[in-house]
């Protein structure tokens, strides 16, 4: 079975130069295929990662323990933000669906 997660930014905490609240990201086949943002940040994508791996492959967000439903999970960007750095974290809602 393949998957398709769609990562939609639904919290922006301080200032990040990348995302705005509403931006989406479309993963598969673990490749990200587009996103609204026209930037991925590298930040994001490494500290989400192995859980967004997971996702893809099919195991359950309640599982994985980023969500209270099987494909709708919440995974945050590792930038703690001010006063320790200049930018801010970011909170996505992923959203698995299954594709042909």
């Amino acid at each position: 079975m393949r998957y398709r997660v769609i990562a939609t930014v639904r919290e922006v905490k301080e200032n990040c130069p990348i995302y705005r609240s509403g931006d989406k990201i479309v993963f598969e086949d673990f490749c990200a295929k587009s996103s609204e943002s026209k930037d991925i940040c590298i930040h994001a994508l490494v500290g989400t990662s192995t859980l967004l791996s997971a996702f893809l492959r099919g195991t359950s967000a309640k599982d994985l323990g980023i969500g209270i439903e099987p494909d709708r999970g919440y995974v945050q960007c590792p930038d703690p933000g001010p006063p320790y750095t200049k930018g801010g974290t970011v909170i996505f809602e992923l959203k698995r669906q299954i594709i042909a």
